[in-house]
């Protein structure tokens, strides 16, 4: 006798502000956009660590380590066995990464918009330099082909 299971597909889930993520893929999604974080790191409950730092990396790659030091973090999502998703009172967002009673809690200082529009100035103060800088050595080259002449 043979039993199958009907062929119905379970969609994917919707998370909307609070919950829990257990894809690697979807936490690295999601920490990926995070730039200034207040981070508090605890052991059941008991304080570690706490302070202010950018996220400089978000990777997976089970044979490098989550780093957090001069205030700069590299997370690797295979440090964490899921990521809960939770709001303040306030109504703000947070990132709780769970590992065995250990949780680091990243609560962010901007918004991805805002992280956006910083990276996007810039780059495009980047592209400022780069182009007077240019013209500069273009004029520098012209002034010297005008001297020749004389």
């Amino acid at each position: 006798m043979s039993h199958h299971l009907p062929d119905t597909k379970i969609p994917a889930p919707c998370i909307v502000n609070t919950g829990i993520i257990v894809n690697k893929l979807d936490i690295k999604r999601l920490l990926a956009d995070l730039g200034r974080v207040r981070y508090i790191y605890t052991q059941e409950d008991k304080l570690l660590s706490e302070g202010e730092g950018d996220v400089m990396e978000v990777f997976a790659n089970p044979q490098r380590s989550t780093l957090v030091a001069n205030s700069a973090l590299y997370l690797n999502v295979e440090s964490f066995d899921y990521l809960e998703l939770k709001q303040s009172l306030q109504q703000e967002t947070y990132f709780d990464l769970m590992q065995e009673g250990m949780c680091l809690r990243l609560i962010p200082l901007s918004t991805p918009l805002q992280e956006r529009q910083q990276r996007q100035w810039n780059v495009s103060a980047i592209e400022a330099m780069m182009d007077e800088v240019l013209a500069a050595r273009w004029d520098a080259e012209i002034d010297d082909d005008c001297s020749d002449a004389f």
